[in-house]
């Protein structure tokens, strides 16, 4: 156990101011041109690729992406299933199969109630009925628990960075 916790320390990069706020100005924008996040925070553009360089080679920003509203797409009904498993050995075949279904988003192993807990996404109530009549079908799955998402309270990217970074400067 010891030997593991001092790899993590060890491998563990530590992220100055400039780093902190790159990755700030990345989280909120993706596609920022480096050069405006060096004229930003007066420091050269080269500095910034080195520094973004510098964190994904130590895995802190793995890739870029952009958000995508959903609700605008017409796909603003939101629901969580919670999974139950006749075997934890089905895990891995019904996390495949939730894979073929494009309007699950995220899903999670879990501990506790349910074996599985996923998102998904649908049009409307009749949509989700459907969808999630077609996760009750995929073999292993015992049956499913529904929650229905009335409003997206907290979605931030940054107030855990913030947090983690203010907590080791002090």
């Amino acid at each position: 156990m010891h030997s593991n916790i001092n790899k993590e320390k060890m491998n563990k990069i530590k992220l100055d101011k400039i780093d902190q706020q790159i990755l700030d100005m990345l989280i909120e924008n993706a596609r920022v041109p480096f050069t405006e996040i060096a004229k930003k925070l007066s420091i050269s553009a080269g500095t910034v690729h080195v520094r973004v360089k510098k964190m994904e080679n130590a895995g802190i920003i793995k890739g870029a992406s952009l958000t995508v509203d959903y609700n605008k797409l017409g796909y603003s009904f939101i629901a969580y299933i919670g999974i139950f498993l006749d075997k934890t050995s089905k895990t891995r075949f019904v996390l495949e199969r939730l894979k073929e279904i494009p309007y699950v988003t995220v899903s999670h192993i879990t501990t506790g109630k349910y074996n599985i807990f996923c998102k998904i996404r649908a049009r409307n109530t009749e949509h989700a009925k459907d969808i999630i009549f077609s996760i009750d079908d995929i073999e292993g799955i015992v049956r499913t628990e529904t929650m229905i998402s009335l409003e997206e309270s907290i979605n931030d990217k940054k107030r855990l960075m913030h947090y983690i970074f203010n907590k080791e400067m002090s």
